[in-house]
């Protein structure tokens, strides 16, 4: 078997030789964006952090270099996507690489940067769909709750084959004595495995029938099961922006009051992206005043739509949902920082169930909350006046 070897012997300042099993290799450059001299072609290596894109890509000779077909030209280098859309490249020090370095770079990667471009673009642009879809994603309230059994997937585990102590244990009793003995200890661990699994199986499926019991029995009468099942669902949703709820389920399980601590309006996305046909850069934009403002108020009315139709699919006894939603915000009278609620939305199943689930894309969340009961002071803009939410 042979011995690879490494060593890395100092010729010159900014100029190594690394000695390897496959020959020695000449590098000169700073660390992370170097040429090397060697036999096994030219690559450049580019990571771009943040998106997940590396690229090792062959480039063939240097010529321009004067070296021969034979020669290895390997490169190093980090791409950023700033703030305002451009690239910055630098070598794994963080020392920025030369214009030339950079054009080298550039046009040897060019389909992993566009890659890196695209995907930060719809990052950015990501952040604004996703506040205008949540309210996609509501259940159809018609479609009733059902049980999902949960298996038990765990194997039992394997009985053990008894070993044999051969021909020699006919004459040597201390090895028969010692088969023996590890098979007894094989025999009693698989018993002792075996029984944890039993127990196991059993756990589950007395949990599994308890699940079974509580959403086709339970949520049907109980309101501390109706309000345990609501928790659930809504703490399910992935909201853009952070959302908190709270709520209380009537006496008499057929009404829920909702309070929704809605996000400001200073947390909305403020720019969107594309990226040119020509050049290497993204093209970021401020959104204006307006922009984020119209936003906000398609995400708060998106908000309110959302829970509502997951609490009336979760509950199929509810009738009546009140949902209130409030901001934080400045007193025009005080400054003092303080809840404001922006509308307050009084909804019947009945009315709730027009609704044409399978159409989703078609509907204004906006318009949909406007034919119910509904307290709102909100001009064309989005712009909120305080209201006095329903108590019941």
């Amino acid at each position: 078997m042979g011995i690879r070897f490494r060593r890395l012997v100092k010729l010159a300042p900014g100029f190594r030789m690394n000695f390897s099993g496959g020959g020695p290799s000449f590098s000169f450059g700073p660390h992370g964006a170097f040429i090397s001299v060697g036999k096994k072609g030219a690559y450049f290596n580019i990571e771009i952090p943040g998106t997940g894109l590396y690229s090792r890509q062959k480039i063939g000779t240097n010529n321009s270099l004067g070296r021969s077909s034979s020669d290895t030209v390997s490169m190093s280098a980090t791409i950023s996507i700033l703030d305002d859309g451009t690239l910055s490249f630098k070598d794994t020090d963080g020392n920025d690489l030369t214009g030339h370095l950079i054009e080298v770079v550039k046009k040897q990667n060019n389909e992993v940067i566009h890659q890196a471009l695209q995907k930060a673009c719809g990052d950015i642009n990501g952040k604004i769909k996703a506040l205008g879809e949540i309210y996609s994603l509501t259940p159809d309230c018609r479609i009733s709750q059902s049980y999902i059994p949960n298996p038990f997937n765990i194997l039992p585990p394997m009985k053990p084959i008894p070993k044999k102590h051969g021909a020699l244990g006919f004459f040597i009793k201390s090895i028969a004595k010692k088969v023996e003995e590890n098979n007894l200890h094989a025999k009693t661990e698989f018993e002792n495995k075996l029984i944890a699994w039993y127990r196991k199986k059993t756990a589950h499926q007395i949990a599994d029938l308890s699940r079974k019991k509580f959403i086709e029995e339970d949520i049907h009468k109980s309101t501390s099961a109706m309000e345990a099942f609501l928790k659930e669902k809504l703490l399910g949703i992935v909201w853009p922006r952070e959302t908190r709820v709270s709520f209380e389920v009537s006496s008499n399980g057929v009404c829920v009051l909702l309070d929704v601590d809605l996000p400001e309006i200073e947390e909305m996305p403020k720019q969107t992206a594309l990226v040119p046909l020509r050049g290497y850069h993204l093209s970021v934009k401020e959104m204006s005043a307006m922009q984020i403002q119209k936003l906000y108020m398609r995400y708060v009315h998106a908000v309110g739509f959302r829970i509502i139709g997951e609490t009336f699919a979760a509950l199929p006894k509810i009738q009546m949902i009140v949902l209130s939603a409030y901001s934080r915000r400045p007193n025009r009278a005080s400054g003092q920082i303080g809840d404001e609620y922006l509308y307050s939305v009084r909804v019947h199943r009945s009315n709730w169930e027009r609704i044409q689930f399978n159409n989703l894309e078609a509907v204004d969340v906006i318009e949909v909350l406007n034919q119910f009961e509904l307290r709102k002071e909100m001009t064309e803009t989005g712009i909120f006046k305080a209201i006095k939410p329903f108590s019941e």
